[in-house]
């Protein structure tokens, strides 16, 4: 069992005096075992420095293992049989002959550079440091020993254990990739084969309130509802995408479905508690759903956000339009008249000032919302020909 020895010392002097002295006959061996490993993994330069310094010396001086990791060195046939072929070293022979006269020496010692002890402790720490992107270590590695990493590495996962055993889940900034940036975020992607996938579908739920990754086992991130989109992403018949600004904070969350023909079918656009998505980010919402290869199917969260895909004949007539839109963007007669058609409650938005629409929302006026008919501008026949219309029903009353 692996004894952790943690000195939480951070002057220049006590820095230095971390490691302890202990005669380690094999050094030589264990730091060129450290080395070749740091280059395998493909360590970063400070990474592999810091190893073929720090974690060395901690090696040689620090670690604490039952045998055969770390083995006290009593006589020169066993320094033999650790050796194999290789000759020993002769002061280390010199040493051992001379304790076996009766002279009081420091002992001899064998440290195993690939026991598990050793494995253990230089995983954790390669862990740690390359993970120290963006906080106060970036660039300064050096600065901090091996006893002392490894006393952050420690804490910071007894957090990350509190936090899941509340509730919380940790971001993976690996599972999701950048798709779009815009104006106050970037749209981010899902990777379908990450597998911290299903953990960010958690941490995405955490943090907007929603299903998409609620998961009746939280451990395992298995069942529930997030086990309907995770098998989704998994088996390639949906994509979902996540609008984050700031560090990593999730503002959107917008599922697709992929269609036979490769095209993708917009499922919902949710913001936070389900609640449709603030009127700022409306415009990236746009500039997605003009990014994906979508059809022709418009959701109704879309609707909700006063979002519309233009119809095929104005697309066809002005090949440069973008086909999603907000509604105010829709400014000829022929476009407001399609939405008067198709969506009417979504006048209101619109900005009514050629005649034919004016005329046109007055003939439908029993069926508009009236705040439509008071906002809109009215030239002086059209508002006497609703004055009339108002008066019509009193003077039939009359003659009766």
């Amino acid at each position: 069992m692996v004894e952790i020895l943690v000195n939480q010392a951070s002057t220049p002097t006590a820095a230095a005096s971390a490691y302890k002295a202990r005669d380690v006959v094999n050094a030589p061996a264990i730091k060129e075992r450290i080395q070749t490993r740091s280059a395998a993994r493909g360590d970063a330069s400070d990474v592999a420095a810091w190893m073929g310094n720090h974690f060395y010396r901690y090696v040689i001086g620090n670690v604490q293992a039952d045998a055969p990791a770390v083995l006290r060195i009593t006589d020169a046939k066993e320094l033999q049989d650790l050796m194999g072929r290789k000759e020993p070293p002769a002061w280390a022979l010199e040493r051992l002959a001379k304790k076996g006269a009766g002279i009081n020496l420091p002992d001899l010692w064998w440290v195993d550079p690939d026991s598990s002890a050793v494995a253990t402790l230089e995983s954790r720490l390669v862990e740690f440091l390359s993970t120290r992107k963006g906080t106060s270590l970036e660039g300064k590695l050096q600065r901090i020993n091996a006893p002392q990493a490894l006393a952050r590495w420690t804490l910071e996962h007894l957090a990350f254990e509190k936090k899941q055993s509340s509730g919380r889940v940790e971001h993976h900034k690996d599972a999701v990739r950048g798709l779009l940036p815009g104006q106050h975020g970037i749209f981010f992607e899902f990777d379908s084969k990450n597998p911290n996938m299903r953990q960010e579908m958690a941490y995405e739920s955490q943090m907007m309130g929603h299903c998409v990754g609620q998961f009746a086992d939280r451990k395992n991130f298995q069942g529930g509802y997030g086990e309907h989109y995770a098998e989704g992403l998994e088996s390639g018949r949906m994509r979902l995408f996540s609008y984050r600004t700031g560090s990593a904070q999730p503002r959107i969350t917008v599922n697709a479905y992929v269609q036979k023909d490769g095209s993708l079918k917009i499922e919902q656009i949710k913001g936070k508690q389900n609640r449709p998505p603030i009127a700022r980010y409306a415009p990236d919402v746009v500039a997605l759903l003009n990014h994906l290869p979508l059809n022709d199917t418009v959701s109704d969260d879309a609707i909700a956000m006063g979002i519309v895909r233009r119809p095929p004949h104005v697309l066809e007539a002005q090949p440069h339009l973008a086909a999603w839109c907000a509604v105010q963007e829709l400014q000829s007669d022929s476009e407001q008249l399609w939405l008067m058609q198709q969506h009417p409650e979504l006048l209101p938005q619109l900005n009514l000032r050629t005649p034919l629409m004016q005329w046109m929302v007055a003939a439908r006026k029993d069926s508009i919302p009236h705040e439509i008919l008071e906002r809109m501008p009215q030239s002086a026949a059209l508002k006497e020909t609703l004055r009339l219309a108002k008066m019509r029903p009193a003077r039939s009353g009359g003659r009766a």
